[in-house]
């Protein structure tokens, strides 16, 4: 987890008026390798371990852990960096679900932005440059504003467009791709469909609209 992805990292027990603070026990080449990240309102403290973050709100009696993942057949790492219009840094990009399987191969087609990969699965990857590895609950541990963009599957539930929309800059890309391959079989059209309403019930724009993807675009402050 890169040092000043630290500082954009909210309490989900407390809300996003309340930043956390990295107690570090291991740091490498600006990066969190072991360590906490503290509230200091409710005193909770969020694991790093091995450059993964566990950022679920408590209880966390128990590890989340889950095979590791793998990056997604479709869309391919290109598409997601074309949709998302990342061409170079800075910034940071969320990942989230399956998707997060390609924060590796984003991170190195677009040097200077940092990619938050959101899955369990990624808990067994390698801490390396430009990925930060974390797992939170529904809602996201981002201050308001401070994400360049946010790519995910539609097979989510849309009911988190708001806090989609709350993390997003000024400018900032939301990419929802289908689960399928080809976008229309088992409904999946339709998951995309009610991504898009949602997301534009949040005051954002959308920049396009098929039947397998939506692209939306913040332009108002």
């Amino acid at each position: 987890m890169h040092i000043l992805l630290t500082d954009r990292l909210i309490c989900l027990r407390c809300g996003p008026g309340f930043g956390l603070i990295l107690i570090a026990d291991r740091l490498e080449n600006r990066r969190v390798i072991e360590g906490s990240l503290g509230c200091p309102n409710c005193r909770d403290r969020f694991p790093v371990e091995g450059g993964f973050g566990d950022l679920r709100p408590p209880p966390r009696s128990t590890r989340d852990d889950a095979p590791e993942l793998e990056p997604p057949a479709s869309p391919q790492a290109m598409e997601v960096a074309a949709l998302l219009g990342l061409t170079d840094g800075p910034g940071s990009v969320a990942l989230m679900g399956d998707m997060a399987g390609h924060s590796t191969a984003l991170a190195g087609l677009v040097p200077g932005v940092e990619f938050i990969g959101i899955a369990p699965g990624l808990r067994g990857w390698e801490e390396e440059e430009g990925v930060s590895r974390m797992t939170t609950g529904a809602s996201l541990p981002f201050s308001s504003g401070s994400l360049r963009g946010v790519g995910l599957f539609a097979d989510g539930e849309p009911s988190i467009a708001g806090e989609l929309a709350r993390v997003l800059a000024r400018a900032g890309r939301i990419a929802v791709w289908s689960a399928g391959q080809s976008g229309v079989e088992d409904g999946v059209e339709g998951a995309v469909q009610e991504w898009e309403k949602a997301l534009r019930s949040e005051g954002l724009d959308v920049l396009a609209s098929e039947g397998r993807a939506v692209v939306v675009k913040r332009t108002a402050p």
